[in-house]
Order: structure tokens, then C-alpha cells, then sequence
């Protein structure tokens, strides 16, 4: 098979998603290539902070989604020794401090989207092998094997890494990148929430780590709980019932839920925690966006709005250039607009880490 498009994104989640979507409302021939066939399936960032949800409603794509994928979270608290010691308010009357869309929901109304435009298609299931062209005299294109394992060849102006702090498109295009480690780890669960709970976010200090409990649309919490760097090996051959009693002491509240959706070490998804930063995001016909260029923690949800964020200003750009051939120079400036923005989100994040006990300073234990 052989298929020809001006923009050729690789990575369907939100920020490849929406810049395909944004582009090919505009008329640009996109092609997204994802190499899961179903989308949102792996654990990702699904918070939207202030950044996420002013470009999902500039776009008017909460319209998109039904009402009840959409829970806005009321407050932040922090807990210690089962006692609400800090509160953190909205800063208006009708604000938030963060807003819930389960990321399948949000890539189904992207798509659904995106597929009423006759410049869109989209390629799930399929894994990019190679990269058509190089740096110097630039990128042309990619070959990719589909599900059935059939050979895919794209002729592109211009191919857009979105796929994730993984990059494949990265790796291919020898794309120096420097890994800076932030000292844990983390371990993700999903439980059901039992009747009665609020849309709020819990944080609490536990074990000297935090434990995240992050309200979610259709009725679940998802649990973050920050572990030693390196330690899964370790941890994982310990008995399971210790670790999960600091759960059930912190939160009783949560108790029956927890034991009955956790039993095991199975039942966590382990995340290994670093941020990175690329020298360049950009070269002759190809450029990176979200984590690919730049992976974040999990800390303050910054990863998946940053995402979202480049999503947009690099469309924007796109859609000024509109040449056959886009060069690093020229794309260079959508780097440039975004560069200090995300280093500074970086450097705020391993601030928020650092200090995060400081918020319990005044408990006496």
C-alpha cells in the first residue's frame, strides 16, 4: 500500500489526535498512524489543568463529549494519619482544580471528528519500521506493517512524533535526548468509588511517598502511589498485604473498595518516572511533539496539557507555512515558542516533588 498526504502524524493519543483533527478541518491531507488498535488503551494523563482545557474549549471540543465523561474536580486535599490537614480551592466561584476525561472518551470524539473530514485518515493498528529520507536533504515519508502485517509506505511533506517518550520517530531520526531521573517511581490502580464520593483530588503523605487519589468520571479513583527508584523487582517478590494496610490505614474509608479491586501486585500498572529533554525537536521534514520531545512526570498533570498545548500552536504554524517542503529552520520557530514554557513546567515539577512534604511540616506526629 502506498498513500501520499501533506502531514503525516505518528502517536493517536490527544496531542497527535488533536493536531490531525485541527489540520484536516483546515483542509491539510493528514494521515495518523497508531500503533494500538484500540484507542487510549495504555495508562496515560487524562487531568486537564488550566493550559488543557483552554485549548479544548477554544476548539469547542468539549461539545464533543457526552456530559457524563466530564467531571471537574471541586478541591485538593491533603491528608495525613486519616485527618484533613490542607485544602486547596478553585480560584473562582465556578473553577476547578482539574477536570477528568477518560482519554478513550476523548480520542473517540477527536476521531469521530476527524473522520467527517475527507483530508483525514487514519492507519490504528500499525507500527512505523522506518523512515523514508534523512535529516540533511529531509524526510520524505515512512514505511510502516499494518496488523496484518502488511508493508504501508507514506509520502508526507512533513512527519509529526507524537508517539510518546518512547519515540519511535525520535529513535529513527537519531534525535539526541537527555533522561533526568526524579528519584521514584510510580505504581497506578483503578478502584470503583463507593457511594457518596466527592469529585475531589486526595494527596497524601504515606510511608515517606505520596499517595493520589484522582477522582474520575464514571465513577472511579485512580491511585498513584510513588515507590523507591528501582525498587519494582524489590517490591514485587514482598508480601502484598503490608503494602496495601498503609493504603487501607491511610484512607479506612476506602478500605473495602481497595480489597476487593486489589489483591495482588498484578492489579498495579508499574510506571517508570523520568522527564527528558530533546537537544532539537526538529529537522528537515519532521518535527516532535509532547512527550516525544519532552516527557514530564505525572506530577501536576503538566505532560498530558503541555501535550495538548503544542498540539495547538504547532497547527497554528502548519497552517501559516502550507509549503511542500518544511525545513527545520522554519519549523524551528514553533520550537522556539514552546521551548522555555516547557522547561519551565519541567523545573516546576521537580519543585513540587521536592517539596512535597512540606505541605504536612506542621503535623504533629
Amino acid at each position: 500500500m502506498i498513500l501520499e498526504c501533506e502531514v503525516c502524524v505518528v502517536g493517536g493519543g490527544p496531542a497527535g489526535t488533536l493536531l490531525s483533527c485541527l489540520l484536516a478541518e483546515q483542509g491539510v491531507s493528514t494521515i495518523l498512524v497508531e500503533r494500538q488498535s484500540v484507542p487510549g488503551k495504555a495508562f496515560r494523563g487524562e487531568i486537564l489543568n488550566d493550559e488543557g482545557q483552554g485549548v479544548i474549549q477554544k476548539h469547542k471540543l468539549l461539545e464533543q463529549i457526552q456530559e457524563d465523561h466530564i467531571l471537574a474536580s471541586t478541591r485538593i486535599e491533603y491528608w495525613q494519619h486519616q485527618q484533613l490537614v490542607k485544602t486547596v480551592e478553585p480560584a473562582s466561584n465556578h473553577g476547578n482544580v482539574g477536570v477528568h476525561i477518560p482519554q478513550p472518551r476523548f480520542l473517540e470524539a477527536l476521531l469521530k471528528q476527524a473522520s467527517t473530514y475527507e483530508s483525514f485518515c487514519y492507519l490504528a493498528g500499525t507500527t512505523v519500521t522506518a523512515l523514508e529520507g534523512n535529516s540533511t536533504q529531509g524526510y520524505t515519508g515512512l514505511t510502516a506493517r499494518d496488523k496484518d502485517g502488511h508493508e504501508v509506505t507514506i509520502h508526507s511533506s512533513l512527519i509529526v512524533g507524537a508517539d510518546g517518550r518512547y519515540s519511535t520517530v525520535r529513535k529513527l531520526a537519531q534525535m539526541p535526548v537527555t533522561n533526568i531521573r526524579h528519584g521514584y517511581d510510580l505504581l497506578w490502580a483503578k478502584i470503583t468509588a463507593p457511594a457518596g464520593w466527592e469529585p475531589v483530588t486526595r494527596l497524601a503523605l504515606v510511608n515517606g511517598g505520596q499517595l493520589a487519589l484522582f477522582s474520575q468520571a464514571e465513577g472511579y479513583i485512580q491511585i498513584g502511589w510513588n515507590v523507591e527508584e528501582g525498587s519494582f523487582s524489590t517490591l514485587f517478590k514482598q508480601s502484598f498485604a503490608p503494602f496495601i494496610q498503609l493504603f487501607t490505614d491511610a484512607f479506612p474509608d476506602l478500605e473495602h473498595s481497595v480489597l476487593d479491586q486489589i489483591r495482588s501486585w498484578k492489579d498495579f500498572v508499574p510506571l517508570d518516572i523520568f522527564s527528558s529533554r530533546s537537544d532539537t525537536w526538529v529537522r528537515n521534514g519532521l518535527v516532535l511533539i509532547g512527550d516525544a520531545a519532552h516527557t514530564m512526570t505525572p506530577t501536576g498533570a503538566f505532560g498530558l496539557n503541555a501535550a495538548l498545548k503544542d498540539a495547538d500552536v504547532l497547527a497554528s504554524e502548519l497552517l501559516r507555512l502550507r509549503q511542500q517542503a518544511y525545513n527545520a529552520e522554519d519549523l524551528k520557530a514553533f520550537e522556539d515558542g514552546r521551548r522555555q514554557a516547557v522547561t519551565e513546567l519541567q523545573e516546576r515539577q521537580l519543585i513540587m516533588e521536592s517539596t512535597f512534604h512540606e505541605h504536612f511540616l506542621h503535623i504533629v506526629t
